[in-house]
């Protein structure tokens, strides 16, 4: 049975230990025919890039015996060796320019020594372009493959000062690039974020950027079928439709796409938990939502510009983007009017989940009342699973009165409705359940719809003095009328809230059982 390659990112190591390898190898060779030798994609974390990096470094190196029954082996010519410089910024973390430099330094130094060259320049970027030249003079063109070329970057985004001190000196350190073109045969660059053209990349304006390119779509993460054929002596007794259900779903424009880090990991334990989320801070995340002062968009109702992905940078990060570059947004479907645009969504469960209880504890539980979240928690879950929605009063009243009053003296937010709504969305989210906001009917959107395992909850929203009462707006435009035909009790409430006591002012329970009302 061959292993599973878990936290493997050297090529040679997944081959030579017998581990499951998802064959990507054919990307190498429509790489080595693209046009254009300057190539970038982005992706998110965990996604695989090291890997493919360090599988592009073999091919070029000519180490064939690695590539024993893989499409490259028999698609690709190895009589031709190219000289690599291969630069990893994912390994530790640089905070100041110093820091990067001494980076820079050491990276080309130890390629220069694999390759008993010796370098004279003492500068960083003096350095690079005599290694390309040296390289290039006792080997051949060179191949330079840059991972995580964003990180340095990426890891002071709350400091935006740095972060743009950053973004100068790896800018200057990949200007080397354009002026040595005779000297290159292929330039791949992949990171997390694109950042705008104006910034970074200025310095490389012959870049191609193929992170939407159809053809290249599934090059990063697994499809169900690269699942199914590769790791198959694991999915003995799995459930596919759960593990697609919590693992699948990112899109690039292709196939929907499994992250293979959370693959990998579930099947070594069998456990289904949040293991890619797990792995990286939303601190950033969390700042630029309150920075936005706005509450939890509708994460699933998102619309962006074409434009915006070339826009993205330090100084302009647009919130919905920076959750689409992060993993935690993906592209539902891509709409042509008259500029290209693309409809977004939360990729499965694992995200939606924690990404919910993340930030319903870090948006609407102040430090002072997360003493009683997990509680709540428990107690909200046995409501949903026991179909005792009049306990939902209570619960959330309680709820309301542990919030102390200084969390809300430098904001204005409970005088609106979306801030009760979202507080409700995210926390039924985060208990696991699947929730849809301003779900659509004939006569209007209900404010929320949970669906339990033997029940639909239908919640409606006021503040109070509304012109009618949330019970009423249920009925006056039959929002339960879209769920008559499914077969579970359906739960309509009708929820008023008052903006000076912050709290519930009035809760209304009503009760479909086969299609009679009870109130």
């Amino acid at each position: 049975m061959k292993k599973l390659p878990i936290a493997k990112a050297v090529f040679k190591e997944v081959i030579q230990e017998n581990c499951c390898y998802v064959d990507k190898t054919k990307y190498i060779q429509m790489m080595e025919n693209y046009p254009s030798k300057y190539l970038f994609i982005s992706r998110p974390r965990r996604f695989g890039k090291s890997l493919f990096l360090d599988t592009l470094r073999a091919a070029y190196a000519g180490e064939k015996e690695l590539f024993k029954g893989l499409y490259l082996e028999n698609n690709w010519d190895w009589n031709k060796k190219h000289p690599i410089i291969s630069i990893d910024w994912g390994c530790g973390t640089v905070v100041n320019k110093k820091e990067l430099e001494l980076s820079m330094l050491s990276n080309l130094r130890f390629i220069a020594n694999e390759y008993d060259i010796k370098l004279e320049d003492p500068f960083p970027t003096g350095q690079f372009k005599e290694l390309i030249i040296k390289l290039n003079n006792k080997y051949g063109s060179v191949v330079i493959l840059i991972d995580e070329y964003d990180k340095p970057i990426v890891d002071n985004l709350e400091r935006p000062k740095q972060a743009n001190i950053m973004r100068e000196t790896l800018g200057g350190f990949y200007s080397v690039l354009k002026g040595a073109d005779k000297y290159l045969k292929l330039v791949f660059l992949t990171g997390v974020s694109k950042f705008a053209k104006t910034s970074i990349f200025s310095k490389l304006n012959n870049l191609k950027d193929f992170t939407y390119d159809k053809r290249y779509s599934d090059l990063f993460g697994y499809t169900q079928s690269e699942l199914e054929d590769t790791f198959s002596e694991y999915l003995d007794g799995v459930d596919l439709a759960k593990v697609k259900e919590w693992y699948d779903g990112y899109n690039f424009l292709g196939s929907e796409i499994y992250n293979p880090y959370d693959i990998l990991l579930f099947l070594d334990n069998r456990e289904y938990r949040f293991h890619w989320i797990e792995t990286g801070g939303t601190t950033l995340l969390i700042n630029e939502l309150k920075k936005s002062n706005k509450t939890i968009p509708d994460f699933n109702n998102i619309v962006i510009d074409e434009t915006d992905l070339q826009s993205f940078d330090i100084n302009n990060m647009k919130f919905e983007v920076l959750l689409l570059q992060t993993g935690y947004l993906t592209i539902e479907k891509e709409i042509e009017k008259r500029e290209i645009q693309y409809k977004l969504k939360l990729p499965n469960l694992e995200v939606r989940t924690a990404l919910n209880k993340i930030l319903s504890m870090e948006i609407f539980y102040p430090d002072d009342a997360r003493v009683t979240r997990n509680i709540f928690s428990d107690k909200l879950y046995d409501i949903f699973e026991d179909n005792e929605p009049e306990k939902l009063e209570e619960l959330f009243t309680s709820f309301f009165d542990s919030i102390p009053h200084q969390w809300y003296r430098k904001n204005n937010i409970a005088k609106y409705e979306g801030y009760y709504n979202c507080l409700f969305y995210t926390t039924f989210n985060a208990i696991g359940f699947e929730t849809i906001p301003e779900d659509s009917t004939r006569e209007g959107d209900i404010d929320l719809t949970v669906f339990a395992d033997n029940a639909i909850y239908i919640f409606e929203f006021k503040m109070v003095k509304s012109a009618q009462t949330a019970m009423q707006q249920i009925h006056n435009r039959g929002y339960y009328k879209k769920y008559l035909n499914y077969g579970k009790d359906i739960f309509l409430i009708g929820i008023e809230f008052d903006h000076d006591k912050r709290n519930i002012s009035d809760f209304e329970l009503e009760t479909i059982k086969n299609n009679k009302m009870e109130k």
